[in-house]
């Protein structure tokens, strides 16, 4: 563990390192980029219309980023959110599960392109996300707390957005640190005579290091495949058709238990298909979506296989217009359609079942000046079990020469997986009686620009949730999540620093900590461009996380889980079209379980090369 003169020194060094070099960066993406120009791409936040659009709060990872992170698995991201905690049943591949902001794990809705992908073949409805690689995605976007209220159904905690778009850099690029633990990627766009824009990504990973159970005696591995084909064409200058196709495979070995880690393996499959039309004028966007995506799982234990499989088809249209330079608004609906089953044979359990929700949401901005904006959100959902629901959100904005305030209430439920309604064990009986479970969440948002070099924002935040889902009934009582976020950036164009930190306090109707959830994180994100004399310019990314003392199962029982502290660092070297990358994570090896009883990869070297062309 770093003790805490080593945080202070720390610290000290990177504020006093000095700068150097300028950046270079791709421009924004334009929605008319018939010519096909390298860029980064800017996704429309779904569900909102132009005004109120500047009240939600969002963290992006652009395909830039993702790439100068050195990450490989959704993970390798999402643990550097803060107010973000991550645990993985062992190393990459294997079963996940994220709290945002103290909420629940099935709390955070999954979505594609603004489209929800949850996964109801899983006991509660959660989507999984150590299955998920990042390769072929173009951009990843985090909305924590209301800032994914107006998304509808399942977004307690907050939201993250996949998106999946054209790439007009052609490239490929090779990692790894040795033959069982590598990855390959691949890029490419043609547009042709008759003006069709079609993108192909690829990418496979494979990895084999530690037992996935703590203390386990044998090596257990990922194999991961991912494709995803992406086209457009305009119909006219200001209609466009869009459509992209997503899959994935996921295969690992796993531990089932302390005794049983041989002949336990897992094969996670998933599709996802969008095609549809946008229409865009200088005062309104349209936008038509037809989605469609299935998982298909498939658990062997022994010779017995567990069997999981779900679909969904979605059916969204929406529509926003700027009225005047004061008012902007939108409306929409969306119809989900849900169906799945599952039966397993190394344990008692089985699901069938089908459900459909009707979502119409609505929106409006209004400027009051330039320097005052109200938003209001509102939508009702018609579930086929659970009847009608309404959810709704309110933002005030108020700017105050170089300070930012805001404050939200929203509303948000929870409703029932198909295992809650019609699912059965040893110990659960599905029941259509469960109802929703319901949140109200009320935060502050303060952001400072001393300058362009030095920022900050804090947010406070309270979430109360009522008629909480166990299996088939709903617990009695509220639980609490409160806290308060931070960040401090300074920065110029050659060297940024931020510093993170996320007070919390997650509660049980008892009063006592919630589990896997740490009342305390921290840490830091640090960028630089140096230059050595004999070689030229270099980048430097590091990254430092502490997560705090939390309770966990141990093996027996519920526990206090000690901090432990986790660095990583890249070190990038452009050269003409090639990039060349020194990769390390744990850099400070600690031996550490997240989740308590399934063990973490320990410091590894690997090197990267990616070519564009």
């Amino acid at each position: 563990m770093l003790n805490e003169t080593l945080h202070i020194r720390l610290l000290f060094i990177l504020i006093l390192l000095t700068f150097s070099l300028d950046a270079l960066s791709l421009e924004n993406c334009k929605w008319t980029n018939n010519n096909g120009v390298p860029c980064t791409t800017v996704s429309k936040t779904p569900n909102t219309s132009s005004y109120n659009a500047q009240n939600v709060a969002k963290k992006v990872f652009t395909k830039q980023q993702i790439i100068q992170s050195g990450a490989v698995s959704t993970l390798d991201l999402l643990k550097k959110v803060s107010g973000l905690d991550y645990y993985q049943s062992g190393q990459k591949g294997q079963q996940s599960a994220i709290f945002i902001r103290g909420s629940e794990s099935n709390h955070t809705l999954i979505l594609l392109n603004g489209i929800a992908i949850n996964d109801q073949s899983v006991t509660n409805g959660m989507a999984e996300f150590g299955q998920d690689f990042v390769q072929t995605i173009q951009q990843i976007e985090v909305y924590k707390g209301s800032n994914g209220a107006h998304f509808g159904p399942d977004a307690i905690g907050g939201a993250i957005n996949f998106v999946t778009d054209i790439d007009y850099t052609t490239s490929y690029s090779v990692n790894g640190f040795s033959p069982k633990n590598n990855s390959i990627d691949y890029n490419t766009t043609k547009i042709t005579d008759n003006g069709w824009h079609l993108n192909f990504k690829g990418a496979a990973n494979q990895s084999k290091t530690n037992s996935a159970i703590a203390k386990g005696h044998e090596y257990d591995g990922t194999k991961n495949y991912q494709v995803n084909l992406n086209g457009s064409k305009w119909l006219k200058d200001n209609l466009k058709f869009k459509s992209t196709f997503y899959y994935r495979d996921t295969k690992s070995d796993y531990d089932s238990s302390a005794t049983q880690e041989e002949s336990v393996t897992a094969d996670n499959k998933m599709y996802a298909l969008q095609t549809g039309i946008e229409r865009k004028t200088e005062n309104s966007l349209d936008n038509f979506m037809f989605h469609y995506h299935n998982y298909d799982r498939k658990y062997y234990v022994l010779g017995n296989k567990d069997k999981y499989y779900s679909e969904t088809i979605t059916v969204k249209g929406e529509r926003d217009l700027i009225i005047n330079d004061k008012i902007s608004y939108g409306f929409g609906n969306e119809y989900k359609y849900d169906w799945a089953n599952f039966e397993t044979q190394s344990y008692t359990s089985q699901s069938k079942g089908h459900v459909s929700n009707l979502g119409t949401f609505a929106n409006t901005g209004y400027k009051f000046n330039e320097n005052q904006i109200l938003s209001l959100h509102a939508r009702n959902d018609y579930h086929k079990i659970t009847d009608e629901n309404q959810t709704y959100k309110i933002n005030f904005t108020q700017l105050l020469d170089k300070f930012r305030l805001s404050a939200t209430h929203s509303t948000g439920l929870k409703n029932p997986g198909l295992y809650e309604f019609f699912g059965s064990s040893n110990f659960h009986t599905g029941s259509e009686s469960v109802d929703p479970s319901k949140s109200k969440t009320n935060e502050l948002y303060g952001e400072y620009n001393y300058s362009n070099n030095i920022s900050f924002n804090s947010t406070a935040y309270r979430t109360t949730i009522s008629n909480r889902i166990n299996g088939s009934t709903n617990l009695t009582g509220d639980t609490n999540q409160e806290g308060l976020e931070s960040e401090l950036n300074l920065g110029s164009r050659d060297q940024n620093i931020s510093f993170i930190s996320h007070f919390a306090k997650s509660r049980t109707t008892s009063g006592g900590a919630n589990s896997r959830r740490p009342d305390l994180s921290y840490g830091f994100d640090y960028f630089k461009k140096f230059n050595l004399t004999e070689y030229g310019p270099f980048n430097l990314n590091l990254s430092y996380r502490h997560i705090g003392d939390h309770i966990d199962w141990t093996g027996s029982k519920n526990s206090f889980v000690k901090s432990v502290d986790l660095v990583e660092m890249s070190i990038r070297k452009d050269l003409y079209d090639n990039m060349l990358s020194l990769n390390f994570t744990n850099l400070l090896n600690e031996r550490y379980e997240k989740p308590g009883t399934y063990s973490q990869d320990g410091r590894a070297v690997s090197f990267g090369f990616r070519r564009k062309y």
